[in-house]
């Protein structure tokens, strides 16, 4: 596993041994930040939630976002997303939360401009946690949700405010994105 561009392109990240993670392949990252690169202009708070490496999250701030928060309830996990952002040299532009995405929730306050979800694919309560995030304030008018799940896991085309503008699919992955007022 790897950054695919911009400053850290290249460095390898490592990668929780012993824990049930499952990270996004390089080829559904790549597709996830390209759609985020026709998608938004807007890279100055990202919201990183179910973790895992920090692959998503690093990767963003690669590409130039300004700040990621990092939602992770793995403490194994949180101590190599530590070790990936001083590897990659973006520490100071990020912060990891070592929860669970529902106490993350019930706390943090900032608006965000993307958020990106790569629960595991066995959790079928996403779209719970996708409508309580369309209620939230983390949520603004030009916020883009991208979700990652298995093909095998529907999720709904609406929540609350929050419409699914498109959704692909990358082998065993689907990538689902969604935008307050969008449509597909």
């Amino acid at each position: 596993m790897r950054v695919i561009a911009g400053t850290a392109k290249g460095h390898r990240l490592k990668f929780p041994k012993g824990t049930t993670t499952r990270p996004a392949t390089d080829l559904v990252r790549g597709a996830i930040f390209s759609i985020l690169e026709n998608t938004t202009d807007d890279w100055e708070l990202v919201l990183d939630l179910f973790s895992g490496s920090g692959a998503m999250g690093i990767e963003a701030l690669s590409r130039g976002a300004g700040w990621v928060d990092f939602v992770e309830r793995k403490p194994r996990c949180c101590a190599t997303i530590r070790e990936n952002l001083e590897k990659t040299k973006l520490a100071a532009q990020a912060h990891i939360y070592c929860c669970t995405v529902a106490k993350a929730l019930s706390f943090l306050d900032k608006e965000y401009s993307i958020i990106l979800m790569d629960p595991p694919y066995a959790d079928s309560s996403i779209g719970d946690v996708i409508e309580q995030l369309a209620t939230s304030k983390l949520l603004g008018t030009e916020t883009t949700l991208v979700v990652t799940h298995s093909p095998h896991l529907t999720l709904g085309p609406t929540y609350a405010t929050l419409n699914l503008i498109k959704e692909y699919r990358h082998g065993d992955s689907c990538i689902a994105v969604y935008q307050k007022g969008g449509k597909a």
